[in-house]
């Protein structure tokens, strides 16, 4: 999905947050519960290229790996991803799980030459960017 006809430029975290935050708005009230992973595909001057929805998961999960992240990536010929999800409870800390599986689609990323910007993630209000916090280099 594009975002729309004239593309955004991301020149930080709260860009993302923000986009990823009216997506979010968009869909159904039961949905939003819902644990969602996007990969949003970017060209070298950081303009968005797409948003894909990667992965729908539960209140708490979602389950996701590196070819569902990186496929899109890989047929438009993307240079830069960053990988967004939401936190239905509002709380953006990240967990254990999510430090594990971020520092797997870097590891990938790398072998496929496509760069993982960031992973951030969206509560309310506040999200969590592994950037900021050193989690990605």
């Amino acid at each position: 999905m594009i975002i729309s006809e004239q593309k955004k430029v991301v020149r930080s975290p709260e860009d993302i947050a923000t986009i990823m935050r009216s997506i979010l708005a968009a869909e159904s009230e039961i949905d939003r519960m819902k644990e969602h992973l996007w990969a949003v595909g970017l060209n070298n001057k950081n303009v968005i290229q797409y948003v894909e929805l990667t992965s729908l998961g539960t209140l708490i999960s979602t389950v996701l790996g590196p070819r569902e992240v990186f496929r899109l990536a890989i047929h438009k010929a993307i240079a830069n991803i960053l990988v967004c999800h939401n936190h239905p409870s509002g709380d953006p800390e990240p967990s254990m799980e999510d430090r594990t599986i971020t520092q797997r689609l870097v590891a990938a990323g790398e072998i496929l030459g496509i760069k993982v910007l960031d992973h951030i993630i969206i509560g309310d209000p506040t999200y969590c960017s592994f950037k900021e916090r050193g989690f990605i280099k």
